[in-house]
């Protein structure tokens, strides 16, 4: 059975291109968001957020006030898609502007890692949590980054130009950035940690 995919807008840097939406059950975005949608003219099935910024509130689609200011915009919209049965979600606009969003998104990918599936997209790259056993595929000559959140332990890849084998890598003291992908998949392993895998869109002349 095909999994329900969700397109979730954040407040940050827009896409420059945007997906296909047929691949997607739901389209959905946080109030900070929803204006970029509206001028593509695309009709998000809900938004979500304090709408401080919005003077107009949407009249044709569903709109979620989420006042709770213990709570980011981003981690109040994932528990709004988890209660609605939802657990696949691509997400966009998560980086660039104030990069202390950037962060605590990473920060809120850890919090939730164990109930959804969140892969960030880019203008520049893919990134994801990894699971202890991760592959990647199609991705020969793009450059693969490995870095940790803080600490992943026993790291070991398959497919990269500079491999690991058994080691540890530790926020401040290295990290695995800038790696290159030499056959058309890769696998990374590692035993405990946090690890973020990013992977660019483009690939690198050989």
């Amino acid at each position: 059975m095909k999994q329900k995919k969700v397109f979730l807008l954040l407040n940050g840097e827009k896409p420059e291109t945007l997906p296909e939406f047929s691949d997607y059950e739901i389209i959905c975005a946080t109030d900070g968001a929803y204006q970029f949608l509206k001028e593509r003219q695309i009709i998000p099935n809900f938004i979500s957020g304090d709408f401080d910024s919005l003077e107009n509130l949407p009249k044709n689609i569903e709109v979620i006030h989420t006042p709770n200011q213990d709570f980011t915009d981003f981690d109040k919209i994932l528990q709004i898609l988890f209660d609605k049965g939802y657990t696949t979600i691509d997400i966009f606009g998560a980086s660039g502007k104030e990069q202390d969003h950037f962060l605590g998104n990473l920060h809120t990918t850890i919090q939730w890692k164990e109930k959804l599936q969140l892969t960030f997209f880019d203008n520049h790259s893919r990134y994801f949590l990894a699971d202890k056993s991760t592959e990647i595929i199609n991705c020969k000559n793009k450059i693969v980054s490995l870095v940790p959140f803080p600490s992943a332990k026993n790291i070991s890849t398959e497919g990269l130009e500079y491999p690991l084998n058994n080691e540890d890598l530790v926020f401040g003291t290295r990290i695995g950035t800038r790696n290159k992908a030499i056959n058309n998949n890769a696998k990374i392993t590692f035993e405990s940690g946090e690890l973020f895998i990013f992977i660019n869109h483009y690939k690198q002349k050989k």
